[in-house]
């Protein structure tokens, strides 16, 4: 074999992406390449002129090599510059900005082209890089950092792909009278040691600012409110760490993209959003980011009336609390299967968990309760632990008809979380639903106020109270909780029930339209609910439907054959008329079958 003859040497080598590149050629490819060539051509003549020279062009990407890391980062400067003018002058969905990555170090070169890891380093930092900014190692910070007046920020350190030692990453801007960094940069903390928030532990949140239309301030003032209740309502769910407003609305401009924002701020996941004012009409555009991997793990838009913007504020944001909760835990019990079951820690055998109960099958919530033992054993001060047990006894109390001891573990557990965090809205809401089954429903509705006042958007919570003012006797006043349920909770996995209750409330007030249609919804997430089919088939009566009537009383007889109208009596109703109301309704079809 010929012997191979490779040189080594120490250069600093850019690595340069176009950005929109393949969205661009969707619009016109032509007009695509042209742009790209056209900026290649000032990439090319830029590196020439301090001294460097590009080499292996590939698709929408170009790498440059230089011997002095001062003169690569004053060529990066300078094309980025004319590069910015050159989009300046065009439409603003045909710019195509230039995002680049610097290192130092040793490499291989064989026939003009440069191997190794430090060309693998530079191709990885452009990742990091802002659209038309820079992201330098922390190599190349050494040999710049007191000899430019570029100013930096210190992302810490990451784990890049197929490199073997973590890398200190640093966004570059221009300081003196040149253009600067924009003003999120400029606040970041410098990063010191390793840094890596994804690893280990409960998750973190930032939201951002929200993004309101420049031209209106008070919506802007408004997406900030909007954005500030998000963050408070999110402190308030107690198993979710918050990044503080202060720390997390220093990004307004969210160039850097929400990996880096993620890693500077140490938040797994990231809330931003954009607000617009049209018409006597807001709408809201809110998304979650996993940071970790970059993935949009929930959107949704928001419209509405422009009325009273202080309760509009309010129901906003108790939503999207209510939702990212939700989606937030759902994205953790998923990620889960990605650790061996051995290696779980106390809160996650607590997501593990969780993923099995929302499976709702006999077998999985078996396999959800040795979960919450193990993670009982490790921790049994934990207090999302004690209120997982809570929530697992109260279920299956639920499906037994108010079994009285699991009602005490109920209690004990939500005591002791209580001791653990007395601002805790859970284990209020669960001593609440206690109670309920108990045939408390005044002692219930205290502990449920409780609840709604540390965490105006626990839907649990919200649905309880309803159940409490119900069997109170005021239908009228539970149907705002049942609704106001709905609104926080439209994807609830328990949200049959939630409907159920609703339609009982109607059937109270004698809405019988109201109680078919919303027996209906609770029938579709959950066709074997007999209490939703049961208050159906009273409400066709009272409707004068008998042949509906009849229909689903068939269909009640097939899916229940053991019913007894003592399920509907053990309903802990205060006044026991409550309960013959709703038998005698179902009687009378009963009586034409």
């Amino acid at each position: 074999m010929a012997e191979r003859h490779y040189i080594r040497q120490l250069a600093t080598i850019i690595s340069i992406d176009a950005v929109g590149f393949s969205r661009l050629m969707g619009i016109d490819d032509e007009l695509a390449v042209a742009a790209f060539e056209e900026r290649r051509d000032i990439i090319t003549d830029s590196c020439g002129a301090f001294g460097g020279r590009t080499f292996g062009v590939a698709g929408d990407s170009i790498m440059a090599e230089f011997g002095n890391p001062i003169e690569a980062l004053r060529a990066a400067f300078d094309f980025q510059d004319r590069i910015m003018a050159l989009n300046a002058s065009v439409g603003e969905e045909m710019r195509m900005p230039f995002r680049a990555g610097i290192n130092t170090g040793d490499v291989i070169v064989r026939e003009g082209r440069l191997y190794g890891d430090d060309v693998n380093i530079a191709a990885r930092l452009q990742e990091f890089a802002p659209h038309d900014g820079l992201a330098i190692s922390e190599t190349t910070w050494h040999h710049v950092k007191d000899k430019t007046a570029a100013v930096f920020t210190d992302l810490g350190e990451f784990m890049l792909k197929n490199i073997a030692l973590p890398v200190r990453v640093l966004i570059a801007g221009r300081g003196g009278n040149g253009a600067t960094m924009t003003a999120p940069l400029a606040a970041i903390p410098t990063a010191s040691g390793s840094y890596r928030p994804f690893d280990k532990g409960p998750p973190a949140i930032a939201v951002l600012p929200f993004q309101g239309d420049g031209s209106e301030p008070d919506v802007g003032y408004m997406a900030d409110g909007i954005a500030e209740d998000i963050i408070y309502g999110l402190s308030n769910t107690r198993w979710l760490s918050v990044i503080a407003k202060g720390s997390s609305f220093q990004f307004r401009d969210d160039s850097l993209g929400t990996r880096l924002i993620g890693n500077a701020l140490g938040a797994r996941y990231i809330v931003g959003g954009t607000l617009a004012r049209y018409s006597g009409q807001i709408r809201l555009n809110a998304s979650l980011t996993d940071t970790s991997n970059g993935r949009l793990v929930w959107s949704q838009r928001f419209d509405r009336d422009l009325v009273d913007i202080f309760s509009l504020r309010d129901q906003i944001g108790s939503e999207i609390v209510s939702i990212l909760d939700k989606e937030v835990d759902r994205a953790e019990q998923v990620r889960t299967f990605q650790v061996p079951w051995e290696s779980l820690e106390t809160w996650q055998l607590v997501r593990r968990g969780r993923w099995h109960m929302n499976r709702r099958t006999r077998g999985d919530t078996e396999i959800a309760l040795e979960f919450f033992d193990k993670a009982y054993q490790e921790d049994p001060n934990s207090s999302a632990v004690l209120n997982e047990l809570s929530w697992w006894y109260f279920w299956r109390a639920w499906l037994r008809f108010g079994d009285s001891d699991d009602l005490d573990k109920v209690e004990a557990f939500a005591r002791k979380a209580l001791l653990m965090d007395s601002l805790d809205a859970r284990p209020h809401a669960y001593l609440g639903a206690a109670d309920i089954m108990r045939g408390r429903p005044a002692s219930a509705a205290e502990h449920l106020t409780e609840a709604i006042h540390i965490n105006p958007s626990f839907a649990f919570a919200r649905s309880a109270m309803g159940s409490a003012r119900l069997l109170l006797g005021d239908a009228a006043g539970a149907i705002p909780f049942f609704l106001d349920t709905e609104r926080l909770s439209p994807f609830d996995l328990y949200r049959f029930h939630n409907l159920g209750e609703l339609a009982a409330a109607y059937c109270f007030v004698e809405d019988w339209p109201a109680a078919i249609a919303v027996a209906d919804r609770s029938l579709n997430l959950s066709p074997g609910y007999f209490y939703a089919r049961f208050l159906k088939i009273g409400a066709l009566m009272r409707s004068s439907r008998r042949d509906d009537a009849e229909r689903e009383l068939a269909i009640f007889a097939t899916r229940h054959p053991d019913f007894s109208e003592q399920r509907i009596r053990w309903i802990p109703f205060v006044d026991s008329a409550k309960n013959n109301f709703l038998i005698a309704n179902f009687d009378q079809a009963k009586s034409i079958a």
